[in-house]
This record gives structure tokens, sequence and C-alpha cells, in this order.
């Protein structure tokens, strides 16, 4: 790119700065980069999936001073570039350039360039919600509620916006290729009961209760069963009392403000526990604990329905670092989605979360996988959020709109691809005969 006479000067120096990196990506770059004066590299082979927008000078500093994850996701979220296209193919970028190996020499001279591209005060980016600043130990209860108030509290107005009518936050059923967000969240909520072969005269806890979705649906269905829901999140348990007051069935279930690990002392033992896309906060470290509690708040012979997200750790990526070799190990390690999204969030294998039910107690009775369901779930949610983006900036600021935004998009690359996995355990808790309520055989459709 030549530099035009009366045109930014740092434009050409940014040019520069990706040299390297566009060079060894040779003609599989299928993008455009458009700098903020209009000026724009062209992807080599015409049709670009989307144009990288670059939308002030200190931009690319901010997106590669260290080149991580985290440095990328917030210079988006903040609003220094933009994503005009396909956001899909711009997350998915993550896994290509990882694999690219750059010389020491020219990530040298492409870091001195990018030190050089400074913002007057107009360019900078606006302030917005910042990264989590956690307090105290690890996974105590104290710290797990504000790990939890930081990604649940953001708005119930926000999250109405594109989830289905009942506000389920986790993966979708879709029984058809054609089914409705709407339907195949209702399909998943009946799937967990249906495992849990629940019963009327039983009585339901549900570990991480969301918006009430799950407890409200066993009522429905079930005229003769109670049902308590626990949350760390204050939006929602005002919310998810209130939806359980509009749907009539205050006498019946009620959601209470409550980490898990208090639940047995204060409630006793259930014939059933649900606890749906809430094992992914609890910590490798108090994954046993976590499993010991439902043990101890569930009776003899009862079942335990566990929904969590999983890690394939024969293809899952290294958090942080978006480059690979040497330099990965001396980059800072926290990662986009600890940072902004769910922060102290811990994702385990299958095999780990089973060995944790089984030192518990556990029997291990079914195991299925939901993982092409998530990514359809998230794409839904995706273009949900798209269609109704002015009324989400209005309700939460565009850093947190384009946070979500971000984070579901990347996500659902990371379950198309089998970096992520949606394991649902039925477990049961044999009586001192061996027996349980588990079915012989799955009975479920």
């Amino acid at each position: 790119m030549a530099v035009i006479a009366g045109h930014d000067q740092r434009v050409e120096r940014a040019a520069r700065a990706l040299r390297p990196l566009l060079r060894a990506m040779g003609e599989d770059r299928t993008f455009d980069i458009r700098f903020w004066d209009g000026r724009t590299l062209r992807a080599p082979g015409g049709n670009p999936s989307f144009t990288l927008a670059l939308r002030r000078p200190g931009a690319l500093r901010r997106m590669l001073l260290p080149p991580t994850d985290l440095a990328i996701g917030e210079a988006y979220v903040h609003g220094d570039f933009d994503v005009e296209g396909d956001l899909y193919a711009f997350v998915s970028l993550s896994e290509r350039l990882s694999d690219l190996h750059l010389s020491p020499a020219d990530l040298a001279r492409s870091a001195l360039l990018l030190s050089s591209l400074t913002d007057t005060d107009a360019d900078a980016p606006p302030d917005g919600r910042g990264a989590a600043r956690l307090q105290g130990e690890l996974h105590s209860a104290e710290r797990d509620a504000q790990a939890v108030r930081y990604h649940y509290d953001v708005g119930n107005e926000f999250y109405a916006l594109w989830l289905d009518r009942r506000m389920v936050y986790s993966c979708a059923r879709f029984m058809t290729p054609e089914m409705s967000l709407d339907d195949a969240q209702l399909a998943k909520l009946d799937l967990v009961l249906d495992k849990l072969q629940l019963a009327d005269g039983m009585r339901l806890l549900d570990i991480g209760c969301g918006w009430g979705g799950l407890v409200i649906r066993a009522c429905e269905r079930w005229p003769g069963i109670t049902a308590i829901g626990v949350t760390l999140s204050e939006r929602q348990h005002e919310l998810a009392n209130q939806r359980i007051v509009e749907a009539g069935l205050a006498g019946r279930c009620r959601i209470e403000l409550l980490d898990y690990r208090s639940v047995p002392e204060t409630f006793g033992r259930f014939d059933r526990i649900a606890s749906v896309g809430m094992a992914e906060h609890v910590g490798r470290e108090r994954i046993a604990a976590y499993f010991a509690a439902a043990a101890a708040s569930l009776e003899p012979g009862g079942l335990f329905l566990n929904h969590a997200i999983t890690r394939q750790p024969t293809r899952a990526t290294a958090p942080g670092a978006i480059v690979g070799g040497p330099l990965r190990r001396l980059l800072p390690a926290r990662s986009f989605i600890d940072a902004y999204v769910f922060p102290d969030g811990d994702l385990l294998t299958l095999a780990e979360m089973l060995t944790a039910a089984q030192g518990a107690g556990f029997e291990v009775r079914h195991v299925e996988s939901l993982r092409p369901h998530y990514a359809r779930t998230l794409r839904h949610w995706v273009a949900r959020l798209e269609a109704h983006w002015d009324e989400a900036v209005a309700a939460v600021g565009e850093t947190t709109a384009r946070t979500w935004r971000l984070y579901m998009s990347g996500a659902a690359i990371g379950f198309e691809r089998a970096h992520l996995d949606l394991h649902q355990e039925l477990l049961a808790l044999p009586s001192a005969d061996g027996t349980s309520d588990a079915p012989p055989l799955p009975n479920w459709s």
C-alpha cells in the first residue's frame, strides 16, 4: 500500500505491521481489512466473507499487543473495530492464526510498528462494562456469587429480547430442523423431566434454576409435585418468583437465593434433582463437593440429572493466546470468556465429571450428548439478539451487547467443530440394597 499525500500516515505503518501475518495466511485470507481512513486491503481471491473495519488508529495495537483472544475480544466489545459480514467466519480465525508460524524477527518488527499506533483523545474507545474483578478465595460461596451476578444480573429485559418465551438459558433440543426455539426449549425441559421419572407427590430441586423455566414446567405437567429452585442471581430470583405467581403456582414452587452448598441443611432431601448449566461454574477443585452436596440432598433411590458443557480433551484449544509455538507460553493466559463472560468458569471433560459423580456415590445410568443442538441454539440466540440490536443496546449498552454477540458466535463455532460438547448424565443414588428409581431401559423419546 503506497502512502498517499494528505492521508493518515499511520495507515501505512499499520499495513506494514500486518504484512508478516497476511503473508503467512497467503491465498487463504478470505476477508478484507478496511482502515479508519477508508483505504482497504482486499482479500486475495475476492468475494470476502467479511470486512474487518478498523475504526481508529490504536485499534490494531490494542488487538494484537499482546496477541491474545482477550485483547481481540476487548477491542471488539469496546468498538475498536467492527466485523461487517459473517461474524462466524471472523471468530473461526483463531484456529487459523494459532497454526501460523511467524519468525521472532517478524514479530518484533510488527510489535514495534503496532506500538506506534496511537489515538487522539477523540479517537479513544468509549468506556463500558469492564472485565470481571472478583474478590476472595476461588470458588468460595462469596466469590461464586460475584461471578454469577457479573454474568446473569446484566438485566432481565436484555435476556428476554433473545431467549425463548420461557427464558431458558441452556441448550435446546430440536426434534426437527424447522422447530422453533420456543418449541425446542420446551422439548429440552420435557426431556430433563422425563429422564427424571417424575411422579405426583415428589419433591423436585433445581440447582442453578435460572428464571424458573424447569420448575414451572414440572408443576404444569404434574399437579401433585412441589419444586424448589436455587440461584445466586438476584435478578433471576426476582423475576422467576414473579413468573411463578403469574402462572398461579406460588403454592407449589418457589425460587430461593441460595448457594448449592447450603441446600442439604436448608431443605433436606428431595426425590429428584436437576442441574442445568450449573456445573460449569463450580470449578475443578470443587466438583467433588458439588456432587457430594447433590447426593446429600437426594433421597436414597432418587435420580439426579446433570446437564453441563464439557470439554473435548483432544480437540479443545488452550485459552488466551491466539499464536502457537513457544510464544504461547509467554503470553497472559486469561481468556476473553473468563474476563468478560463467565469469570471463574471451568469446563471439565466428561470423564472428570463422571468420576466426581461416582466418587460421591452416584451410579451412572445414562449419558447423552446434545452437542449439535447447542450449536443450533446459539445461532438462534445470535440471530435474535441481532434482530433486537437497538433494543439490546438501549437496555445494557453497546459494550455488553457486543460481548454477548461475540461470545455466543464463538461458542457456536466451538460446538460445531467439536471443541465443546454438552452432556446430560442421568445419575442414580442407589439404596442400601442397590435399587433405585432409574428405569431398566431408557423410556423417553
